[in-house]
């Protein structure tokens, strides 16, 4: 199909009736943002407002990232990726959306592209205080503000944070709560960042996809999970360095995940495994020991695993661990 024709069919499937509107501002202050270095593209939002990562943030691995808030229409994030993927950039994608929607003037709608092409929109009705700021390969926004130097906090924090794209927008998120946030206060939050560049695997794509649906501190809820989103991505780092046969990696990648995440003892029993299963018996007992003094119950775990064929069959090496 030719990229014109398929954005025009895009653009008469958006949703322009004011029937089908929300009956209340659901959604509170974004940022959506690339990272120059990596080329991740990523969303962040907090709202006084049930699940709101169930519709604000919209992302796709080397295409763009969307956040759609206010009187919100989700249409806009599905359609936006989509206008881009077909080779628009941001600021033209939203102002295709926005021409072929009757009810603009409530929405807040930004965009940014892979090439970090940014672009915003604040509708004229959406409940002040309300606004945006569009930087450099980022936008902020926010409506329902407790006051107006909200998104300008967030614009600023975001610029100079350090860290990860991930540290950079829960920072943004924090400056705007530190700042008055939401005149109704604080709910649920969310996070989406996916890689820079597709995999042909989008379940791969996705860095960070976490949500906090109700809490009393959402943003701090949030930047715990995401301390332990950084932990697993850790093990699935040592994983790999264990079938690479790279075991100075892995351990280091494994030692690294459980600094991160104290208490969760699952992390340093594969840790175990792993080095069980590949010879290294006197490295792997002292882990299996703190584990097993923790949480007793994983030692049920391993001759189940040797069933499976996760630890070797060797009734030697079996006794051994489950005598810890």
């Amino acid at each position: 199909m030719r990229p014109v024709l398929a954005t025009l069919l895009i653009l008469l499937a958006l949703p322009c009736s004011a029937g089908d509107l929300p009956r209340r501002p659901v959604h509170t202050y974004s940022i959506v943002a690339r990272d120059a270095a990596t080329g991740d593209l990523g969303v962040a939002v907090q709202s006084h407002w049930f699940s709101v990562g169930s519709a604000v943030p919209w992302a796709e691995a080397g295409v763009g990232a969307v956040a759609t808030q206010s009187f919100t229409e989700p249409s806009y994030g599905a359609l936006g990726l989509a206008l881009m993927k077909a080779g628009k950039s941001a600021p033209e994608a939203l102002k295709a959306l926005l021409a072929a929607d009757a009810d603009r003037e409530v929405r807040q709608v930004a965009m940014v592209d892979a090439l970090g092409r940014s672009a915003a929109h604040t509708g004229a009705k959406c409940i002040q205080a309300a606004g945006h700021e569009v930087g450099e390969g980022f936008t902020v926004e926010a409506n329902l503000m407790d006051k107006a130097t909200v998104w300008p906090a967030m614009a600023k924090a975001f610029k100079g944070a350090k860290g990860d794209l991930a540290d950079r927008l829960l920072a943004a998120l924090r400056a705007a709560q530190a700042e008055g946030g939401d005149i109704r206060g604080q709910q649920s939050a969310a996070i989406l960042i996916v890689k820079g560049k597709p995999s042909g695997q989008p379940w791969n794509d996705r860095l960070f996809d976490l949500r906090v649906e109700d809490n009393p501190d959402p943003l701090q809820e949030l930047g715990r999970l995401i301390q332990l989103r950084r932990a697993y991505l850790l093990m699935d780092e040592g994983d790999g360095f264990v079938t690479a046969g790279k075991w100075e990696q892995a351990k280091a990648a494994y030692s690294a995940a459980s600094k991160l995440a104290p208490g969760v003892w699952e992390m340093p029993f594969w840790h175990a495994v792993a080095l069980a299963s590949s010879g290294k018996r006197d490295e792997a007992l002292p882990i299996f020991k703190q584990v097993f003094a923790a949480e007793p119950f994983w030692k049920r775990l391993v001759p189940r695993l040797a069933d499976v064929d996760q630890l070797p069959k060797d009734p030697a090496l079996l006794k051994a661990i489950q005598a810890q």
